[in-house]
């Protein structure tokens, strides 16, 4: 599975010409023109990593930024402004809305691609497509899963839940969070249904002693985390 990177821009030359050179270099790629836009997206689906431009219509990028952070579920989302705006006090108050790196416009393609793998690989994203905790290995390319070594048998759902956990270690998600994130916000499913996945994934890392991982949060509801010895 490649990495998914949402563009946030209102200028469609700029938007095309971000989108032809991320899919060119292998990316999936999906576009906003607006903040509001970007927030209905991502309050369905949660990318590897968001490109912002700051002269957005309406809302403008660092505000974007501001409400991403609120988001618990979006807090660790890496993100890049792009930006005509180049003075220091720009940039400061980009990195305190919580910016992970900073663009000047005009910029060149190539630096552009260098430092979306360097933030992907500094948020645990790797180009290998594999996500490593523990004994719990995923190949996102190949949706293949192995703990202990061991080649474990997945069922679609579980993988989308597994994947979303481990791309966010440690942090809870309410049952309300994980339907959202891992069904959809367009399909109807009883938050019970959440419970019964988790119990599935628990199964599945039951033989290896990895079921631990999985924890319920009480009131609050699930994470997964290494257990401390």
């Amino acid at each position: 599975m490649s990495h998914n990177i949402l563009i946030v821009e209102d200028e469609p030359s700029i938007r095309e010409m971000l989108r032809f050179s991320l899919e060119r270099a292998g990316y999936s790629v999906e576009d906003a023109s607006d903040a509001e836009e970007a927030l209905e997206y991502l309050s369905q689906k949660i990318p590897h990593l968001v490109l912002i431009d700051w002269m957005l219509p309406g809302l403008s990028g660092v505000e974007l930024v501001r409400k991403i952070r609120e988001d618990k579920t979006l807090q660790e989302l890496p993100v890049m402004m792009l930006t005509a705006r180049g003075e220091e006090a720009d940039k400061l108050m980009s990195f305190e809305r919580g910016v992970d790196d900073y663009m000047t416009k005009p910029f060149s393609p190539k630096e552009l691609l260098a430092r979306i793998k360097a933030l992907l690989r500094r948020s645990g994203h790797d180009e290998s497509g594999v996500l490593e905790i523990g004994d719990i290995h995923l190949d996102t390319r190949a949706h293949r899963l192995s703990v202990c070594g061991e080649s474990v048998h997945i069922g679609p759902t579980e993988y989308k839940m597994l994947e979303f956990l481990m791309r966010n270690q440690g942090r809870v998600f309410s049952r309300e969070q994980l339907l959202d994130h891992v069904w959809g916000r367009t399909i109807y499913v009883e938050e019970r249904t959440v419970d019964v996945h988790i119990l599935r994934v628990r199964k599945l890392l039951a033989p290896h002693g990895c079921d631990s991982m999985i924890q319920t949060v009480r009131g609050a509801g699930y994470r997964l985390s290494i257990v401390e010895s």
